[in-house]
């Protein structure tokens, strides 16, 4: 189950976790927390859901079908925080995902009431915690001494003070156009993989990272597994970017269903691949699990 809200361009939001959820092998369950009004450029403003369109759409959903494991992103006010909250902790058993987004597009004191709630409220159900080094440096840590910036394993035990046992923080800079994504605990790095900055700006990253590796502990894989899975899955969703607008790439997250181009395309060049062809042998290797879908 994911609680996010909408986007209508299909940069982020809910459109990115239902992609990227289906993708990873599993069946989404969807629940909108309210809107953005934007492009693929910036967010313009927000509408929020009340905590009982929020509520209602989630037990409906929870009352008729088994959860396996629950993503949290930008689900808009303190009020709908604290209902998801309340929701997670009937199934204190299954894994909660907590993704923290920038949200440096909203208003200063509208962004210090959010923080202070999820920080409350749902990092202590949290089993992991996504997000942006810079933006999870300064949420966690905005007194920070020291020349040297946090490292992931700072942030994490920053996290674990607030309840939170893993935190994977994304885009950690390296030299040579190279960033870092770290799952750390306090004591330890669990994984860590890096890979060379795209030229091109994205939107809805986070949203694609977030939601498959949410999608992958649902489908029985162990956090690191699911880890490694999910930046693989994020690497070749960025590979195949595409720019439909005029603002920002967005991550290409049904890569895998997309037909190879072929080098030689004649008629005589031999049979194309069928239907059966595929199911048999996908582009993209999918967990098994029994939420799998593909």
């Amino acid at each position: 189950m994911t609680f996010n809200t909408n986007d209508p361009s299909g940069a982020a939001g809910l459109t990115a976790d239902i992609a990227a959820i289906v993708s990873a092998g599993a069946h989404p369950l969807a629940v909108v927390t309210g809107t953005y009004v934007r492009d693929t450029a910036e967010i313009l403003d927000h509408f929020s859901f009340d905590e009982e369109a929020v509520t209602d759409q989630a037990r409906s959903a929870l009352e008729d079908m088994p959860v396996s494991a629950i993503k949290v992103g930008f689900v808009g006010s303190p009020e709908n925080i604290s209902t998801i909250a309340e929701i997670a902790s009937d199934y204190a058993e299954v894994p909660l995902i907590a993704y923290m987004p920038s949200l440096s597009w909203w208003d200063e004191s509208e962004i210090d009431s959010y923080l202070d709630a999820f920080r409350e409220l749902m990092l202590p159900q949290a089993t992991l915690l996504i997000g942006n080094h810079s933006t999870l440096w300064r949420w966690l840590l905005p007194d920070w001494p020291g020349e040297r910036n946090p490292s992931a394993r700072d942030i994490a035990k920053a996290a674990a003070d607030l309840g939170v046992p893993y935190t994977l923080v994304t885009g950690i800079p390296l030299p040579d156009q190279f960033i870092d994504n770290v799952l750390a605990t306090p004591q330890a790095v669990l994984y860590s993989e890096k890979f060379e900055r795209f030229e091109a700006i994205f939107e809805g990253t986070g949203e694609t990272l977030s939601a498959a590796l949410c999608a992958l502990l649902a489908n029985g894989h162990d956090l690191q597994a699911a880890t490694a899975e999910a930046l693989t899955y994020l690497d070749h969703s960025l590979n195949a970017g595409f720019h439909p607008g005029m603002g920002h790439f967005i991550p290409d997250r049904l890569f895998w269903a997309q037909a190879e181009d072929e080098e030689d395309d004649s008629a005589d060049s031999g049979p194309a691949t069928d239907d059966a062809d595929l199911i048999s042998n996908p582009p993209f290797e999918l967990p098994s699990g029994g939420t799998t879908k593909h």
